[in-house]
């Protein structure tokens, strides 16, 4: 790594921004926030807290450090999976295992999302996003108003509406659809935008993105949540390649 790209991952550290990595020839965007007690959870104002100790201590005369964590299935940048809302699909076993890798990784479009707006059918109607593009990370004022980076959970987040979410399916060939905060819809729509979108099994829905530096354009995406059977969710390590 030279110089200027060591200055750039410095930068992005400290900023909070995405963390780029390059070898003069690709770049690696990290999109993924880092797990801290700091973390906004969902409807809570105290955060992630503590979620990691150490059960055997090298400090303490063990052989080796060892530690244990608790986290809930939808924290931080994470996937949803179909038995998130639908009990049918819980039980029937459609959990986050099930995720197809072929649609959590590919070529991938960010857009900008015109600001002090959810996402909602004229909206989505306004990006002008092309038949044919099946990935498709929504860039909004979450990122600029710093949500993923402040402890308090904001209900005023950026999301889906219900008529948003409706046009996507009928509208486009979408099965890959993020977004800069903790949930894919708007807060007052939270039930009815994950039933549109999880309904037919096809959409993978990855929320808690780290937008921050990212321009709109066309990236490839690779999103890997763990194997977790009988999870209706997963924290998850995105990336964009450029």
């Amino acid at each position: 790594m030279n110089n200027h790209n060591k200055l750039l991952l410095l930068f992005c550290i400290l900023s909070g921004s995405a963390v780029v990595y390059s070898d003069g020839n690709a770049r690696i965007f990290d999109i993924t926030h880092k797990i801290t007690s700091q973390l906004p959870t969902f409807d809570s104002q105290k955060g992630l807290g503590h979620f990691i100790w150490l059960v055997s201590s090298i400090k303490n005369g063990s052989m080796a450090n060892i530690s244990e964590f608790k986290l809930g299935t939808h924290t931080g940048t994470h996937v949803d999976a179909p038995s998130h809302f639908f009990q049918k699909y819980y039980e029937e076993g459609f959990d986050v295992s099930t995720l197809s890798l072929q649609t959590l990784t590919g070529p991938v479009l960010v857009v900008d999302v015109p600001r002090n707006k959810n996402i909602t059918a004229e909206v989505m109607k306004s990006l002008n996003i092309p038949r044919g593009v099946h990935r498709v990370l929504f860039k909004t004022l979450n990122t600029d108003r710093r949500l993923m980076h402040t402890r308090e959970f904001a209900s005023d987040f950026t999301g889906f509406k219900k008529d948003g979410a409706q046009w996507l399916v009928d509208n486009t060939d979408i099965k890959l659809v993020g977004i800069d905060y903790l949930s894919i819809s708007a807060y007052v729509d939270a039930a009815p935008t994950h039933h549109i979108l999880l309904k037919s099994r096809e959409i993978v829905i990855v929320e808690g993105l780290n937008l921050d530096g990212i321009k709109p354009g066309k990236y490839t995406v690779h999103c890997l949540p763990l194997r977790m059977v009988g999870a209706d969710g997963c924290p998850t390590r995105c990336i964009l390649t450029a």
